[in-house]
């Protein structure tokens, strides 16, 4: 038998479409992206009646009212979106229920250092410019002027005729987005397949934890807390509430965006006021004022976004503590109100999280971002049906309670089980210290010759330029110490690799020479330079004036930042530099080196110093009565991929930066200057910043495959 088409309805005919997108994409492939360009159209006609409708609406449904009905549909309406956050916050509150308890650790990242990102709230809100507003689209700018011009229009006199003409221009343009709604198989075919072809399934892999637990937590607001509020509290059925907003849902999963079913979510809501013979002027105002009103505000979809912040604290090893929980949700609501690309970073750096997971996020988003926009469409839906009851009288507070209650109850027990089956059902090995020990050099690189017991340079060869003799002899002579993670240690293959062994490398290539590498002893690095046993000496060698006195200092590649390396469960507690110089009885561990520069007496004056000789006795935990460790940030956070149970915080209000280099022979001008000259030209070709993002930030070097498809890799119709 066959489907004729035209005999299902709307919404059959919009998931027939997104099933059939998903299907050409995943047949097609990447080639399926090109589709991309039917969806943007679609979106733009939707687009192009939604900031009218959102002005017309509330101009003429505020200015139609008088002051008390409006200030009671701003109260009311207030009111119940508050409770709505709220749930929504309390729901995020049992997701981390769900996560793993696995070990982790993560490279260093910028954002412990980086500036925090800002919010503008007054560019967001105030409309200082209107029409600027409009022209870019800032739908917060123009809902308060909207607002303020509706409620502008309550006292004016003789404004039946105005508000006339609004109401007929809101009506054509809830035509012109119906007539456009018709082409909505077709836009979303398009979109569903473009998003369905280009998807990289696998790169999703990393992220599978948050989007299960997202998912679920998903599941439970948009298909039980939300309805159940409205099913249980007005007098419309479960079932009622679901077919209202099941098509503004669909249309708002597919597009990507909440914005243009506004008009949708206000005549769908309005025709079942009328069906449950509850449509009055009342009843109509406040839907025209909540629906675009809502849209400005975070939504319940927008705040669940939020929840990555807990799964990126879970996710590097460093869950955030019951106490953090009040300022999350808080912050949480506030950050919502911009874009989730601001809000997203500044919630990363406030409670400081790396900033690269925000490509993780970015990443996540692909999915979760569709997800969002349903559940918003859903939120509006829902505002606008308690609104409406609210302002009716028939609204029951008490029954909300009882919901949000339960739904909370089943979001704990479903997490509890949740987090029991992924923990059975996902293999997981922790790999930092494997992903450390198992790097290479990028390379290319120099010929290295067999490590040998280097004998000192004769009298004669003493008083030979340095650059010379290492050009005649065809060998650079490389000292390094141990405990030089991650700038000179030796990997599971026993090569020596890091940081300054892959510029060692780039030097020896350009010198035309090969490598010996030897081990040193650090207190006879100054002997082993000025003897000729070694020409340089590398490791991530901090620049100091009492350094400068035993031997000479290259030109600076790199600026590390001090921080403190604390256990995990105490990151929270040295999060302020101001709040760590508080601190009573506060034992602090310093290197020799640290406790003789003097830095650290500076920095912390009130803290008790221990000299820690080597940072692997700290880590493993043997130097007693130590709080905390003073180091730099990009050399510990290396040491914490060997020992996760230790975290680096760099404190929010330190900023102390060191500078490092090459250890260089006395008296050897020219072998110096051609070193820094190398390094000049190693820094502004770029090399040096390669380097950093391999070694430093964990960037590792991939071959991305073409996306797989059916009509590609199984009939071979693609090449």
């Amino acid at each position: 038998m066959t489907l004729n088409i035209l005999k299902l309805s709307p919404f059959q005919r919009v998931i027939a479409s997104l099933l059939l997108g998903i299907f050409a994409g995943i047949f097609l492939g990447e080639p399926a992206g090109k589709l991309n360009i039917v969806g943007n159209i679609y979106i733009k006609l939707l687009q192009m009646t939604v900031i009218p409708y959102i002005m017309v609406s509330l101009i003429g449904g505020l200015g139609r009212l008088d002051l008390k009905m409006a200030k009671l549909i701003g109260i009311r309406g207030g009111m119940l979106i508050l409770f709505l956050w709220c749930l929504t916050a309390l729901t995020l509150t049992f997701l981390p229920l769900a996560y793993p308890d696995w070990t982790s650790a993560s490279f260093f990242s910028t954002s412990m250092v980086a500036e925090s990102a800002k919010i503008n709230f007054l560019d967001l809100y105030i409309p200082a410019n209107p029409f600027y507003a409009m022209a870019n689209t800032i739908v917060p700018a123009i809902v308060v002027f909207s607002i303020f011009l509706g409620v502008a229009l309550i006292t004016v006199e003789r404004k039946t005729g105005f508000i006339l003409s609004m109401q007929n221009l809101s009506d054509a343009l809830m035509k012109m987005a119906s007539v456009v709604a018709k082409t909505a198989p077709v836009g979303i075919f398009a979109l569903s397949a473009a998003a369905a072809g280009t998807l990289r399934v696998e790169e999703l892999s990393r992220l599978q934890v948050y989007l299960w637990v997202y998912l679920a937590a998903w599941l439970i607001l948009a298909f039980f807390a939300l309805p159940a509020l409205a099913a249980r509290a007005t007098p419309f059925s479960y079932r009622e509430v679901i077919k209202d907003a099941r098509l503004a849902m669909v249309t708002a999963f597919a597009t990507g965006t909440v914005l243009v079913v506004l008009p949708m979510i206000a005549e769908k809501t309005k025709e079942l006021l009328e069906r449950k013979g509850m449509k009055s002027d009342i009843a109509i105002s406040a839907v025209d004022a909540l629906v675009p009103t809502t849209y400005s505000f975070p939504s319940v979809g927008t705040i669940l976004g939020i929840g990555f912040i807990l799964f990126a604290a879970w996710f590097v090893g460093s869950p955030l503590s019951i106490s953090d929980y009040p300022a999350f949700c808080v912050m949480g609501i506030l950050t919502a109100f911009g874009s989730m690309a601001v809000a997203i970073p500044f919630m990363l750096d406030f409670f400081k999280l790396p900033a690269d997971l925000f490509q993780l996020y970015l990443l996540g988003s692909v999915f979760t971002m569709r997800f969002a926009t349903a559940m918003a469409a859903m939120h509006g839906v829902i505002i606008c049906l308690l609104g409406a009851c609210a302002m009716a009288g028939r609204l029951r507070w008490r029954k909300m309670v009882e919901v949000a209650i339960v739904s909370l109850g089943i979001t704990a027990v479903v997490m509890l089980i949740l987090g029991f089956v992924l923990t059975r059902a996902i293999p997981y090995e922790y790999r930092g210290y494997k992903t450390l020990v198992n790097m290479e050099l990028l390379g290319p690189l120099a010929k290295v010759k067999k490590p040998s017991v280097l004998a000192p340079l004769s009298g004669d060869e003493l008083l030979t330029d340095r650059l010379q003799l290492i050009q005649k002899r065809g060998v650079l002579r490389i000292g390094y110490s141990k405990d030089r993670l991650p700038f000179a240690f030796t990997n599971a293959k026993g090569h020596v690799v890091g940081y300054d062994m892959e510029l060692v490398h780039a030097l020896a290539r350009d010198l035309g020479v090969a490598l010996d590498i030897v081990k040193i002893d650090w207190n006879n690095v100054d002997k082993e330079l000025d003897s000729g046993r070694i020409d340089m000496a590398v490791g991530g060698i901090t620049i100091s004036a009492q350094r400068a006195l035993r031997f000479v200092f290259s030109k600076s590649y790199l600026d590390e930042y001090l921080g403190i390396v604390v256990p995990d469960y105490r990151r929270n507690e040295f999060s302020s530099y101001d709040k760590i110089r508080e601190m009573e009885g506060l034992k602090l561990g310093v290197t020799p080196f640290r406790l003789k520069e003097g830095a650290a007496q500076r920095l912390f004056p009130n803290a008790k110093l221990i000299v820690v000789h080597s940072p692997r006795e700290f880590f493993k935990g043997h130097v007693k009565g130590v709080d905390a460790l003073v180091y730099t940030a990009q050399t510990a956070t290396a040491w914490t991929l060997v020992y996760p149970q230790w975290t680096v915080v760099v404190p929010k209000g330190l900023r102390y930066e060191c500078p490092m280099a090459f250890a260089l022979p006395h008296n050897q001008m020219q072998w110096c200057w051609y070193v820094n000259t190398w390094l000049e030209t190693a820094i502004k070709s770029g090399l040096t910043k390669k380097v950093y993002d391999y070694w430093i930030l964990g960037k590792q070097t991939e071959n991305k495959k073409g996306r797989w498809s059916i009509a590609k890799d199984v009939f071979g119709w693609i090449k």
